[in-house]
């Protein structure tokens, strides 16, 4: 990439449609942000607003009569959850409610991710070569993610059931769908099964991406397999594999239909914050409910932070700006070892030049 000189870029007229930077391309994302902004950010900001106020209850001693309408409470919400804790029985033993829950998504999360990432991997792995009948593997690989999730729910319910397949097959009289540890590997299994084909399928555009001759010249020099496959299938599908485990990991820390539709609500080995949230909404309280919402929010964010500074997760992909934030950085490290302050110029990409 060929830096202009200022003349030439001076003397070169600027073409909207070159970079995507401009009013043009502020303009053409604007519907796509209204969008998001009623989708997105209304909900968020009316969650906001629910976790800070309470539902009245009990008889108005002014009136005699049911209270009606909410009160405004700050963070009382928030401190009553930790100050009031309700102490229920699951699998990390007699602790509060809401860690419980807490736990319950985090080990969700970790587990089905872990499991789904590497039988997601195989399934690119299987997708990716040249057989006859690929066509027919690559539909058949992908059909349990196209399956609505409560489907799946109800599906696999059936499977669990006391009298259902699954019991038939291990030979064995197990109450699957009882509140129990067996429970949470129910519903890690269904998991799993539908959302595999998910990390298979962007695992599969990664590995596609990855030219034929490299894998030739590896077989030249002697690389075996397992070489081939830790030395270049990984770093070169990184990129993909990273964003879509990111995907999954947010989506399985928002886990709700599985846990509801297979074993139901208040089964508390099985309890997500999510399921929480929805049976505190379901009872009136409609302010904890919001509360809980802003505290699994927040951890999502949290999570994604980390992955996107940590792990290096590109959910933009885009070049261009990863050249302009490259250039920038340049012109600082040369700036800082001349000993002078940066002089940083707007800095410009047009197809795959750049100009400062």
């Amino acid at each position: 990439m060929v830096a202009d000189s200022p003349a030439t870029t001076k003397n070169k007229k600027k073409n909207p449609l070159s970079d995507g930077q401009g009013s043009l391309a502020a303009l053409l994302i604007s519907p796509t942000m209204v969008v998001i902004l009623f989708v997105v950010g209304i909900p968020i900001l009316m969650s906001i607003r629910e976790s800070v106020f309470r539902k009245n209850e009990g008889v108005d001693p002014n009136t005699g009569m049911v209270a009606q309408g909410e009160t405004f409470v700050g963070l009382q919400n928030f401190t009553d959850i930790f100050n009031n804790p309700t102490v229920v029985p699951g699998n990390w033993g007699q602790i509060d409610r809401l860690l419980n829950a807490f736990l319950n998504t985090t080990w969700f999360t970790v587990v089905c991710v872990v499991l789904e990432t590497v039988l997601g991997v195989a399934m690119a792995l299987i997708m990716a070569k040249a057989f006859k009948g690929q066509g027919l593997v690559r539909a058949a690989i992908l059909v349990p993610w196209a399956i609505p999730t409560i489907v799946s729910a109800k599906m696999w319910g059936l499977i669990f059931d006391a009298d259902g397949v699954m019991n038939k097959i291990i030979g064995q009289q197990i109450l699957w769908l009882a509140d129990g540890p067996q429970s949470q590997w129910a519903i890690i299994i269904a998991d799993v099964w539908k959302t595999a084909p998910f990390i298979g399928l962007l695992t599969l555009a990664g590995l596609q991406t990855i030219p034929a001759e490299v894998y030739e010249a590896a077989k030249v020099d002697g690389a075996s397999a397992w070489q081939q496959f830790t030395r270049i299938t990984l770093p070169m599908v990184k990129p993909a594999l990273v964003v879509a485990v990111l995907f999954r990991t947010l989506d399985t820390m928002r886990m709700f239909d599985l846990p509801a539709g297979m074993i139901g609500f208040g089964k508390y080995y099985v309890e997500t914050v999510s399921t929480l949230a929805y049976v505190e909404n379901n009872n009136l309280r409609y302010g904890p409910a919001a509360a809980y919402s802003i505290i699994l929010f927040l951890y999502i964010v949290f999570v994604a932070f980390l992955f996107v500074k940590l792990l290096g997760a590109d959910v933009v992909g885009d070049e261009e700006l990863k050249a302009i934030q490259a250039q920038r950085k340049r012109q600082k490290a040369a700036a800082k070892a001349a000993g002078s302050k940066p002089q940083l110029a707007k800095t410009t990409v047009t197809s795959g030049s750049a100009a400062s």
